[in-house]
């Protein structure tokens, strides 16, 4: 494929350097019709100036990163911590009515790591306080909560969830349809419960996105700088994209990584490799709508 692939999305942090204008600029110019935003850049220019910039380039908006961290055990920390949430969930519920018919009111959210003297288990309990608080309000925006299970590697600094299964549970102990969460390929893939998950969250309507990225050894210094392009690594996107595809997700599928390297490419470089690796490695395995 020439193009873009149709369901394909950018998230701006693979572009990380670029400003919100370049970003939408770049994915018209290069035939990309979706993108998932990050919510400093769209602080640096305005919500309402966001709002008007991504609604004239005519892109749909696939997903808003990110929110969460409510695992403080202090309580007002933990309070201010809902209110920033709740900024971030109308800044969704604003973005997605300005991105082209069928954009996704979805925002991120990573639980956050251990408080000092905390353990896991109390720092999970308290995410879940968190969005259980939070949910009716994301209802009545029309925002899901996506929440996204990060790999083991993460669960002491910056999240507690570690298993796609773990996010499914806070999801349906809280029972709403605001309460989704995100099949992340860089995170999950190496479970061995993936398939069982995904079928399960499709199955009750619960996958509120899909992103993808790889894994690839050594890992460097830096771990949170560690994703690759999709195809560059050892995740079997075939099996996943197709387990995701059963499991009745249609919606777009974001390419989110962070990679010192990619981000000191040029722009439209880095935008051009990242599609045409995704429609290589993804993209074929998709269903089409």
């Amino acid at each position: 494929m020439s193009a873009p692939h149709p369901r394909f999305s950018l998230n701006q942090a693979t572009i990380k350097y670029a400003n919100l204008r370049e970003a939408l600029d770049l994915c018209v110019a290069q035939g990309v019709q979706s993108i998932g935003l990050w919510r400093e850049p769209v602080n640096e220019v305005g919500l309402a100036e966001s709002a008007k910039l991504l609604a004239d380039s005519g892109l749909r908006f696939s997903s808003h990163c990110r929110s969460g961290f409510l695992t403080d055990a202090d309580d007002a920390a933990w309070r201010r911590s809902l209110d920033e949430n709740r900024r971030a969930i109308d800044e969704t519920a604003t973005l997605a009515a300005a991105g082209a018919p069928g954009s996704a009111a979805v925002l991120v959210v990573v639980a956050g790591g251990i408080p000092e003297g905390g353990t896991i288990a109390d720092a999970r309990a308290r995410f879940a306080e968190g969005i259980a608080t939070l949910a009716p309000e994301a209802e009545a925006a029309g925002v899901t909560l996506a929440l996204e299970a990060l790999h083991p590697m993460f669960a002491s600094d910056r999240c507690v969830l570690s298993t796609l299964g773990q996010a499914l549970d806070i999801a349906d102990a809280i029972g709403s349809r605001a309460v989704g969460a995100v099949v992340d390929a860089f995170h999950v893939w190496w479970d061995p419960e993936v398939a069982d998950q995904v079928a399960r969250a499709g199955a009750a309507g619960q996958i509120a996105t899909y992103q993808v990225c790889d894994w690839k050894t050594p890992l460097p210094a830096d771990v949170l700088l560690s994703r690759h392009l999709p195809g560059d690594g050892v995740v079997d996107f075939e099996s996943l994209t197709e387990t995701v595809n059963a499991a009745g997700y249609t919606g777009d599928v974001e390419v989110e990584v962070f990679n010192g390297e990619l981000w000191d490419t040029p722009y439209a470089e880095a935008l051009e490799e990242t599609w045409t690796k995704f429609n290589a490695a993804v993209g074929v395995h998709l269903t089409s709508e």
